[in-house]
């Protein structure tokens, strides 16, 4: 019976909440259009984070608590995945795209939702590989570049994950992980899991 409280309210939250369906809506975007050209829009991400701030700061019991969790939600997403795009393996738009659902969903959440997409994305991109008959190419792509960015630390020399194209397995669009790590994180948030 209290699974089935725990769901009624996660549908009442998902029905009322224009924060969250926002940021849902804003996800399916983004993932739509990665998936079809490997872009996240601009304007998708910087008017979405606009849009989190102002909600925050004006729906919380306080404007100062909601600012302080939009902003920090926001500069913990941009933080995490920072170094992803510094050492070229993801893309801007998929550090903004984090960086916006952090604004949407505050810090603590946010540091999960990174965890879920991190996770989402392994499962992605073995799904990926195997489609494409490619696992054991992605697998030794990932010892090399492993390999290379430590012995790349130890030298003293900024550490790069890029693997040529000509060895590259494919590209895989981030911001559908992105979007399935964090609506799952949302709804076990929402359900008391995490």
């Amino acid at each position: 019976m209290q699974e089935l409280d725990a769901v009624l309210e996660l549908l009442a939250m998902l029905a009322t909440d224009v924060r969250m369906l926002a940021l849902f809506a804003l996800l399916g975007v983004a993932a739509v259009s990665d998936w079809r050209s490997y872009r996240i829009p601009n304007w998708l991400t910087f008017g979405g984070a606009l849009f989190a701030l102002i909600y925050g700061t004006l729906a919380a019991r306080t404007p100062t608590a909601g600012a302080m969790s939009a902003f920090g939600g926001l500069g913990v997403g941009f933080a995490a995945m920072l170094p992803f795009y510094v050492l070229g393996l993801m893309g801007a738009g998929d550090v903004k795209l984090m960086a916006m659902t952090g604004a949407f969903i505050g810090p603590q959440q946010t540091l999960m939702a990174v965890l879920f997409t991190f996770i989402a994305g392994g499962v992605a991109a073995l799904v990926f590989a195997i489609h494409r008959r490619r696992l054991a190419h992605m697998l030794a792509n990932v010892k090399t570049a492993a390999q290379g960015m430590a012995i790349s630390s130890m030298a003293g020399i900024r550490p790069t994950g890029h693997v040529h194209m000509s060895q590259s397995v494919g590209k895989l669009p981030y911001g559908i992980c992105i979007a399935a790590g964090t609506v799952v994180e949302v709804l076990a948030h929402q359900l008391g899991y995490v």
